[in-house]
């Protein structure tokens, strides 16, 4: 099954519950992870099932880079605010290379979120 991580900055937050929505029965076939604030959001507004791992300023960014490393995930989508982001707020360098080493795509604008979900979706066919 496609493993698919959502993370969004605060202010990406709405993006991300908005694209969940209008995605939501393409996603309702993946398997999804999120860090805990944004896959709490997404699951309670939505009819999503979300494994959720430590909000993103406590290490749950770290622990989805861990499952890339792992190679137990085929996607992620981080809805970050390049303008106003929090210090708090997680910092994607660090995932950015390790998708890089491990050739995994990452999303951070709702229009490359939308070209990721549609490439997983076409891959997941090609398998069936």
């Amino acid at each position: 099954m496609t493993r698919l991580a959502l993370i969004a900055h605060d202010d990406e937050k709405p993006e991300m519950i908005d694209l969940a929505e209008s995605y939501e029965s393409l996603l309702a076939t993946f398997d999804l992870v999120g860090t805990g604030t944004t896959g709490k959001r997404v699951a309670e507004e939505t009819d999503l099932d979300v494994e959720l791992k430590e909000s993103g300023p406590i290490g749950g960014d770290a622990q989805i880079a861990a499952e890339v490393a792992e190679d137990r995930l085929d996607g992620i989508i981080f809805l970050r605010d390049p303008l106003t982001a929090q210090p708090h707020e997680p910092d994607i360098s660090a995932l950015l290379r390790i998708c890089d080493v491990h050739d995994t795509p990452l999303a951070t604008t709702r229009t490359s979120a939308e070209y990721v979900l549609d490439g997983l979706a076409a891959d997941a066919d090609r398998m069936e």
